[in-house]
């Protein structure tokens, strides 16, 4: 399993980086690898609701779909899956001044022989998180806005 955890402040107030961040199509705003992300369903995001993510990485392209398992006012936890890999995206929220801290956790699970290149990869996800960090306050106020 390889966990990437990165923790900083966006300039929103929590309830409104909260609502923001619970539709996970905006990942094509936010997270570099993300080429599209579709929602399956209808209706208001709720726990249960899901995405179709293409992303690129490493030069591929893979799916994954994903669901919202926990939405709570201050935390939101994203479960994406398919046949090489689990991906579960923690997202905990708390004040911070004029803005809002958001700890955001990704861990990825790999299955069968996917297992073995995951200690090549944490060099890649680590960047990518950095990528992450760097971007999303920025597009976050700019998506609000």
């Amino acid at each position: 399993m390889i966990s990437v955890e990165r923790s900083f402040v966006v300039r929103l107030p929590l309830p409104e980086l909260v609502t923001y961040l619970e539709d996970f199509t905006r990942t094509e705003e936010w997270d570099p690898g993300t080429i599209s992300c579709i929602r399956l369903d209808d209706g208001p995001v709720r726990a249960g609701a899901r995405w179709l993510n293409t992303s690129l990485f490493r030069g591929r392209t893979t799916e994954l779909e994903y669901r919202l398992d926990v939405r709570e006012p201050a935390r939101l936890v994203f479960v994406g899956e398919n046949r090489t890999v689990t991906a579960v995206d923690d997202l905990r929220f708390g004040g911070a001044g004029d803005g809002t801290r958001l700890t955001y956790r990704a861990s990825l699970t790999f299955k069968g022989v996917a297992k073995l290149a995951a200690p090549f990869l944490r060099t890649d996800f680590e960047r990518l998180a950095d990528d992450v960090s760097a971007r999303l306050p920025t597009v976050a106020v700019a998506g609000h806005a």
